[in-house]
């Protein structure tokens, strides 16, 4: 009766837990044998240190090629800027050029049409030239 209500309330008496114990302790024991037995495989540090140099090699390869392309773009842009200035001077020449020839065409029809005594007074003009000559 004492095992019977031991059992009922939960707990255990003492030679089933040194069995449960006994059990326990058999178990983790061939668990060991079972994995201390099993053949060795040597990690193959070769392969890891291939990896790493790999990773490494690719992580430097990345860093260069992002800074060349870097730069390779900023010359660009200095190089496309420079063109620029160089197509705006040349525009502005080309514009004065223009400006100026225009004037001085203006300047030729100013002069061509333009005329130093109205044709009205003319005669008084002749008079005053063939004064002042004499």
């Amino acid at each position: 009766m004492n095992s019977q209500r031991n059992l009922k309330g939960g707990e255990m008496t003492d030679a089933e837990l040194e069995q449960t114990l006994k059990d326990f302790r058999s178990s983790v024991h061939a668990w060991s044998e079972a994995a201390y037995s099993q053949p060795h495989v040597p990690v193959k540090v070769y392969r890891t240190s291939w990896r790493v140099a790999a990773g490494w090699a690719l992580g430097c390869v990345l860093a260069v090629g992002s800074l060349s392309g870097g730069l390779y773009e900023r010359h660009r842009l200095s190089e496309q800027a420079k063109i620029a200035a160089a197509a705006e001077a040349a525009r502005q020449q080309k514009m004065e050029a223009e400006q100026r020839r225009q004037t001085e065409e203006l300047a030729k029809i100013d002069a061509d049409v333009s005329r130093d005594v109205p044709s009205a007074m003319e005669p008084l003009a002749q008079m005053m030239i063939e004064d002042s000559a004499q």
